[in-house]
């Protein structure tokens, strides 16, 4: 049977004994695989995978070490977010693996909730397709707000954002990429322009989602997305779009960025494209084929 996956992003990219502790934590559980911090996103996403006993004692554990030690009060960076433990999701890895996931990230949620006292917000499959976003438009305060008006409760835990750790959004979804692409200088406004033209709710690509964020500390702006059907839409092509958007507006882009870790059908895509393999799959990839 194979692990599930799970990739937490916590809100702090900063405070290295921070981001070490909740590290930590998720590894006394399951297998760590990845961590990505950023300090101008002040935020770090952990690739972890186990069984699903071992993901919910994972997330349990860093969570719980966030709590302590992330306070939002004081929290700053261009990343939206509700919670010191911010969004929380479990990945099927094969899609027959996909009812095992729900159940974990549902059992990790109820857990979050009855134990460590947040209030816990379901997403993707675990709430008819609701996104992260949903929540996170207008930050905590906004989010409390909307909770007292009756617009929306959460699924488990408190009705009250504790003003330091907020709440946490669990779901359960399949893999995505997690990709920047950066710009050459700090024209953020042609960073906004060209998420609007690659993104799937303006127009673009199918299951791209995509924000242009000015980050001030790494000194350039960024297109930072996450594409959700990266068998729909390829990066390279994403790419290719995203260099023809920034030609036409007179910049460069100088570089691109992996967030965490992606399914290798999405790189041999590309290294398929980028060849002019004819007729190129997975199935011609010698290691995927010892792993059948």
């Amino acid at each position: 049977m194979l692990p599930l996956e799970s990739v937490p992003n916590f809100s702090e990219g900063r405070d290295r004994p921070t981001i070490a502790a909740i590290g930590d934590a998720l590894a006394r559980h399951a297998r760590l695989l990845d961590i990505h911090a950023d300090e101008d996103h002040n935020r770090s996403v952990f690739t972890i995978v186990g069984s699903a006993e071992e993901i919910v004692d994972a997330l349990l554990a860093g969570t719980a070490v966030a709590m302590e030690r992330i306070d939002l009060r004081r929290h700053e960076g261009v990343h939206p977010r509700i919670g010191a433990a911010d969004v929380v999701p479990v990945v099927a890895i094969r899609p027959q693996d996909a009812d095992r996931a729900r159940d974990t990230a549902r059992i990790a949620a109820e857990r979050m909730g009855d134990e460590l006292g947040l209030p816990v917000f379901l997403y993707a499959e675990l709430a008819d397709g609701r996104t992260p976003a949903f929540f996170r438009r207008g930050g905590p305060d906004e989010l409390q707000r909307r909770i007292d008006d009756g617009e929306l409760a959460p699924d488990f835990g408190p009705t009250r954002l504790d003003p330091a750790v907020g709440g946490v959004i669990v779901g359960a979804r399949r893999p995505l990429i997690a990709f920047n692409v950066n710009l050459a200088g700090r024209d953020v406004d042609a960073a906004k322009s060209i998420a609007c033209a690659i993104r799937e709710r303006d127009g673009g690509f199918p299951g791209v989602r995509a924000l242009g964020l000015d980050l001030p500390r790494a000194g350039h702006a960024q297109i930072s997305m996450n594409v959700e059907d990266w068998e729909a839409s390829s990066l390279h092509a994403i790419v290719e779009a995203v260099e023809r958007e920034a030609a036409e507006r007179g910049v460069e882009v100088s570089g691109t960025e992996l967030v965490g870790m992606m399914p290798a059908g999405a790189a041999l895509a590309a290294a398929g494209q980028v060849l002019r393999i004819d007729g190129f799959a997975a199935s011609r990839v010698l290691e995927l084929q010892l792993l059948e």
